[in-house]
């Protein structure tokens, strides 16, 4: 069904069309003069116009100028009972789609809106096509992050699950996690085993950009709306429809901007900036934060409701840390995947760096992981990543354990001098383990509960200390 907009001062024969075009299932609007069939056409989303040339006050052909002034893709036709071929040629030159002469008949009509809804069609398509296109070449351009998922740990293991049990649905997710840990990742991975998987992936990062730019990149914008806005924008939900849009940091939206997305997830429609017309969308949202949102609504900073309109299927991803029997996987995983861009082919990583690779905490997660083993890889002067290739920070956490000594009963002994920090604080880390170790009777779910951690992060730090 389209929605076709009748403009003529004439009753009757608005009435008439209206009635003809009913009939094929269009939903008809009907204004009799132009100022009011312009305030129509700019509070309704119009597929096709058809304009009456001569009316008091605004004539045809300023209506004409009026609605492509607004929207250049706009298909009017207009309709006249004093039609010359200089007026025709006039009109088709200043953009009317077609022109057709009173009296005329149903089946002229007809065929006559048959052929404009296909080219407004056609034309809108091509637009959406034009700006998702675009959309995509700068997305590939600015891309940072990895192709795939890497990892076979259990925390890993349950983010998979996560993701089959979740992608069928139409449910929005709030994906939650550090910086680096793969969010967008997680936030493809449920669009492309959705329905919607052959449908557009549409991010937004929600923190790069000021309020009144994030919310023309959201929902768009029309011609002259503010300063510097020459020509209509789709907006993301626009070029999401029947696909997936992820809201990237949503933890950065103002409060103002906030009430919009509200109600975006509540009715399904938008409206652009600067627009009346209201815009049907069919899209699932999916966001992702590093921040604590509940934390944020405690302060007023995040509105309650919205929270939970995204917070439906929550995904928390792990930090690298907890990750400890993915990290080696992930960093040969990165050794293969940099070869083409560090011109390098290595054979490997050297024990000694694997060892400091297991014993640094990565605080940027994944992405850091990522950037270290470029960086390795770009000095490296052997056929594989030695730890004199390392960053200095990933030396330090070698020598973390350095100097500290098993006690007979199968404690740590702290240095009496020159420990540093580190090294004091996994040696008391070490003892508390193995006492919750000892006392749950070696029930590491039951550990895990006490220590008050997860259950993959005890198996690291198990391994990382050779508690057996």
């Amino acid at each position: 069904m389209f929605s076709i907009l009748i403009i003529d001062d004439n009753e009757t024969i608005r009435a008439g069309i209206a009635a003809v075009l009913g009939k094929l299932g269009h939903k008809t609007y009907q204004a009799d003069n132009g100022a009011d069939g312009l305030k129509e056409f700019c509070a309704r989303h119009i597929d096709f116009c058809v304009v009456d040339l001569k009316m008091e006050g605004m004539d045809g052909i300023e209506v004409l100028r009026a609605i492509l002034d607004k929207d250049a893709d706009a298909v009017v036709m207009l309709i006249t009972a004093f039609g010359t071929v200089e007026t025709a040629v006039r009109a088709m030159k200043l953009g009317a789609y077609d022109f057709l002469t009173k009296p005329f008949k149903p089946e002229l009509l007809r065929q006559k809106t048959e052929q404009a809804l296909a080219m407004a069609k056609i034309k809108r398509e091509r637009t959406r096509l034009r700006a998702e296109n675009q959309l995509l070449r700068d997305q590939v351009r600015d891309q940072a992050g990895f192709a795939s998922m890497v990892g076979s740990s259990p925390a890993m293991k349950q983010i998979f699950t996560a993701i089959e049990k979740v992608a069928a649905a139409d449910s929005a997710v709030l994906i939650t996690g550090e910086s680096g840990t793969g969010k967008e990742l997680v936030a493809q991975a449920l669009h492309d085993k959705s329905r919607r998987a052959e449908a557009p992936f549409i991010r937004v990062n929600c923190g790069a950009l000021a309020e009144t730019l994030l919310e023309s990149e959201i929902f768009g914008h029309e011609k002259g709306a503010f300063t510097g806005a020459v020509r209509r924008k789709l907006g993301r939900f626009e070029l999401a429809d029947t696909g997936t849009l992820f809201l990237d940091e949503i933890g950065e939206v103002s409060p103002g901007l906030q009430s919009k997305l509200l109600r975006v997830l509540q009715e399904k429609e938008i409206e652009r900036v600067g627009g009346e017309a209201t815009l049907p969308v069919d899209v699932r949202v999916i966001a992702a934060t590093n921040q604590d949102l509940e934390a944020r609504m405690a302060e007023g900073l995040f509105r309650e409701d919205l929270f939970y309109r995204l917070h439906i299927v929550p995904i928390a991803l792990p930090p690298l840390r907890e990750r400890g029997d993915d990290i080696l996987e992930l960093a040969r995983y990165f050794l293969h995947k940099l070869e083409k861009r560090t011109a390098k082919r290595l054979a490997g990583i050297s024990e000694e760096a694997l060892r400091a690779f297991m014993a640094y905490h990565w605080p940027g997660n994944v992405r850091e992981l990522e950037n270290v083993i470029e960086q390795a890889m770009v000095f490296a002067e052997t056929d594989q990543i030695e730890l004199a290739d390392l960053p200095s920070r990933l030396h330090s956490s070698k020598a973390a354990t350095a100097g500290i000594k098993k006690d007979p009963d199968g404690g740590l002994h702290i240095p009496s001098s020159g420990a540093s920090l580190t090294q004091v604080l996994e040696t008391v880390e070490r003892r508390l383990i193995l006492q919750a170790f000892e006392s749950a009777g070696k029930i590491k779910t039951e550990t895990a509960r006490r220590l008050g951690i997860k259950t993959s992060a005890l198996y690291y730090k198990l391994e990382k200390y050779e508690i057996e």
